[in-house]
């Protein structure tokens, strides 16, 4: 014969009732002393702060990161293959026009081992001379590039402190259209040309990219 096992007598409804608000009472109390100031920061009660649990939610700040000593924002101190500065580059973006059988000089003012990018096109081949001048007197100027070009793209980095550029003619009978994008390290630029007017060009910090427009 199978004995019969006593069944248990269902809680009441009461018993129900109070150990729901029990547990209930219990989550509200962890909520609001222990996961609030943890998760979000929040600590009504002070709870959080006193158990050390709100630093949980606050993120760590980021520690500046200092250039070299040396290093300026126009002149690199160099570690290894980089070349650190103490502050961010610029750009310059212009456009040139050149009439018939007129020059110009477009250059910038960069230190010793500053690095400048570059790209230029022009509508027509031109006379052209890339090269940089100390400023040191008559013939001090040494030439990087010296041909009739129509376009060119690389980067240079100053092998010494001075004016460094273009010098471009236009060797026709028609206007020429030079596009000239540059960003690097430097501090001037200025534009000189066969009318002996000379223009400085204003320099600009690259655009920021755009903040986050929310998540998916």
């Amino acid at each position: 014969m199978t004995p019969q096992l006593p069944t248990p007598e269902p809680p009441s409804k009461r018993k129900l009732a109070v150990t729901t608000a029990v547990a209930l009472a219990v989550a509200g109390v962890l909520l609001v002393t222990i996961v609030l100031p943890a998760e979000y920061g929040l600590d009504p009660l002070h709870t959080g702060a006193a158990l050390g649990l709100t630093a949980m939610s606050t993120p760590a700040a980021a520690k500046a990161v200092e250039a070299p000593a040396g290093a300026t924002m126009f002149k690199p101190v160099q570690d290894g293959p980089i070349g650190y500065y103490s502050a961010g580059y610029k750009v310059d973006s212009t456009v040139l026009k050149l009439g018939p059988y007129e020059y110009l000089e477009y250059k910038y003012r960069l230190e010793k081992d500053a690095s400048m990018m570059f790209s230029w096109t022009a509508s027509a081949a031109v006379s052209h001379d890339f090269h940089g001048d100390p400023g040191s007197g008559k013939g001090a100027e040494q030439s990087y590039d010296k041909k009739d070009r129509q376009a060119s793209s690389g980067t240079l980095i100053a092998p010494f402190a001075g004016m460094h550029g273009w010098f471009w003619e236009n060797p026709s009978g028609e206007t020429i259209t030079i596009t000239l994008n540059s960003a690097g390290f430097y501090s001037s630029a200025m534009e000189s040309r066969s009318d002996r007017t000379r223009r400085a060009h204003e320099l600009t910090a690259p655009m920021a990219p755009p903040a986050a427009s929310g998540t998916k």
